[in-house]
């Protein structure tokens, strides 16, 4: 039948929305075309009947009959269902008993998965028990099939849904592994897509509806990624909330050899010529996906891109090694035992010492970062509106069902890193506080008659003691500001610097505060009242950044207190620093410093 005779056509019309129904369910899609859907006259199905069904993976449909396009989904879910759980048996000695309990069988199957709607004589009496097709098939054997069970048969009442033993042909058929595979894979996916639409990551699947379906996965990739949801516990939930891509002309495009991930976009990039197995894949995924969990992106902090990346790769890919996630792909990838135990910080700082190592590094994506810091194909889709906030929920979730299973034991540093993430990170303005607080306890005070105090003036005739403060206590409350005026430095995060810093000081009863501005040499601003420091510095330089002559200048002041400390603000663009006294660094976000600082550091923003 043509294109146009179907679309003048109601019959053919319904016939064919109901066949891309099917073609839009998970567990189905994947089966639709291991059969061969024919639909002519002559036919051999009754005019009852809906479906004919044959061994050779035939299936013949009613040419001309006016159904609803759901009704149509139903019953063509039942024919694959027949052919998926290998029903075909024959060794069975009444074949007419056996093919009215798969009937049974595939009409509750559907109708549990809520896939269209039944023709109105195809529907299961209310209070039947769940058996298998096995256990029907001799209750029928010892009772004999009731009115019910007949009017279930897709070739219609006092017909067989299954071709007779006696009619098959001896021709070559698929091989039920491919049927049970594809089938399996399906049911997977359908439990994945259940999965997100509780957890808020997917709108349910309306069945009405013919949409396009997602990006179409390998049946590889498919198992691997339903593996995580099924036997993973740990990462199954943030599996199930990221887009696995396969496409080798991006993957071409863009020199991804294997594997690379997009945190924003939640989108996994597979390269389909790299050839990985099923278990290969496994490890693959949870390496992409543990860069995103324990938040790599936002823990560079101004280090090298490529280097950082390379040492999270060696910290992640042991402990999937230790963990036994898949297999390590054949193809080569970072990993050092020698290195098991460290941090990625701390494989960071040797790869940077080790210049020939460095020029033999890959990662998944080649010669290139697989944690993507660029957008590599269109917006789509919902992107992520806090990963923070979302990695620390589907983390926690996944490790309180991976200890309460049974899972197995996960690796010191994994552990470590996932409490980690599990914590709230505290505000830099909190933190900020706390080290005023430790610096600047509060200034005791004590209530003294020396002189009388009658300010309340509701009762100013009863004299009351006088609030006094020791002067000695005040003595020698101040610290040193070191400002960073290099032209790397905007004046905005000055801005914010100063301010945060003058209402602390305020706060904890500094009452001057000593300030130097570097950036090629030092200028000594002297010592400014707290509470103006925001308002009244006047920024000089704007040129290199050279910040040790300004420390040094504080250090050796004779008017600065031996104890006070300094909190330096800078943006890491900087010279090594050498500080023999109590300090801080206040940077903003992302900046790192170019030596491992021994005071606090505090990112602004």
């Amino acid at each position: 039948m043509t294109r146009s005779t179907a679309r003048a056509n109601p019959a053919a019309r319904a016939y064919d929305t109901g066949l891309a129904l099917l073609r839009t369910h998970p567990v189905f899609r994947g089966l639709v075309d291991n059969v061969h859907w024919i639909r002519r006259s002559p036919s051999p199905c009754p005019a009852s009947g809906w479906l004919v069904l044959e061994r050779t993976e035939a299936v013949y449909a009613h040419p001309k009959r006016l159904a609803d396009p759901q009704q149509w989904a139903q019953v063509m879910a039942r024919a694959l269902l027949v052919h998926a759980m290998e029903m075909w048996r024959p060794d069975r000695g009444d074949w007419q008993a056996w093919s009215a309990a798969c009937d049974v069988v595939t009409t509750r199957f559907v109708h549990g998965l809520k896939l269209g709607r039944a023709p109105e004589h195809m529907v299961l009496p209310g209070g039947l028990p769940i058996w298998d097709e096995e256990r029907w098939y001799r209750q029928f054997c010892e009772t004999g099939i009731p009115q019910w069970a007949t009017l279930l048969s897709l070739a219609g009442p006092g017909h067989l849904t299954m071709e007779h033993p006696g009619q098959w042909r001896h021709v070559p058929v698929r091989h039920c592994e491919s049927w049970s595979e594809e089938f399996a894979a399906g049911i997977a996916e359908s439990v994945s897509r259940a999965v997100e639409v509780a957890a808020g990551l997917r709108e349910g699947i309306d069945s009405t509806r013919a949409t396009a379906p997602g990006p179409r996965l390998s049946l590889p990739v498919r198992r691997a990624r339903d593996w995580f949801i099924s036997s993973f516990p740990l990462l199954g939930s943030m599996v199930a909330s990221f887009t696995v891509l396969e496409d080798a002309e991006v993957c071409r495009r863009e020199e991804i050899a294997v594997a690379a991930v997009d945190e924003q976009m939640r989108t996994i990039y597979l390269n389909p010529t790299a050839g990985l197995s099923t278990h290969e894949l496994r490890f693959v995924i949870a390496h992409e996906v543990l860069h995103v969990a324990l938040r790599h992106d936002p823990r560079r902090l101004g280090r090298d891109p490529f280097l950082w990346n390379a040492a999270c790769d060696f910290v992640v890919n042991d402990w999937l090694i230790q963990m036994e996630v898949g297999v390590a792909p054949s193809i080569g990838l970072l990993h050092d035992a020698e290195l098991r135990g460290l941090s990625a910080e701390e494989v960071y700082d040797r790869l940077t010492l080790d210049i020939r190592r460095q020029r033999r590094l890959r990662t998944l994506a080649g010669r290139q970062g697989d944690i993507l810091d660029r957008r590599i194909g269109p917006v789509e889709g919902t992107v992520f509106t806090d990963l923070d906030a979302f990695c620390r929920e589907q983390l926690g979730k996944g490790l309180l069902l991976h200890q309460s299973q049974g899972r197995g034991l996960l690796p010191a540093g994994l552990l470590e890193e996932i409490n980690a993430v599990l914590q709230p990170p505290i505000p830099w303005e909190v933190r900020l506080a706390r080290w005023f607080d430790h610096h600047f306890p509060p200034v005791e005070t004590h209530r003294s008659w020396a002189r009388l105090s009658r300010r309340q003036s509701a009762t100013p005739d009863i004299p009351r003691p006088h609030v006094a403060v020791d002067p000695s206590r005040r003595e020698g409350r101040t610290f040193g500001v070191v400002l960073d005026t290099s032209g790397s430095m905007d004046r905005r995060t000055l801005a914010l610097a100063l301010g945060s810093i003058a209402g602390y000081a305020e706060a904890k009863e500094v009452p001057a505060v000593r300030v130097v501005c570097c950036d090629a040499a030092p200028y000594d601003l002297g010592y400014l009242p707290a509470g103006d420091i925001a308002a009244r510095v006047q920024v000089q330089g704007r040129g290199g950044t050279v910040l040790q002559p300004g420390i040094t200048l504080l250090e050796n002041a004779e008017d600065f207190p031996a104890d006070g400390p300094i909190l330096v603000i800078t943006d890491g663009a900087c010279d090594v620093l050498s500080i023999r006294r109590e300090h801080a660094f206040l940077m903003p976000r992302g900046c790192r410093l170019p030596f491992n600082p021994r005071g606090e550091v505090f990112e602004m923003g």
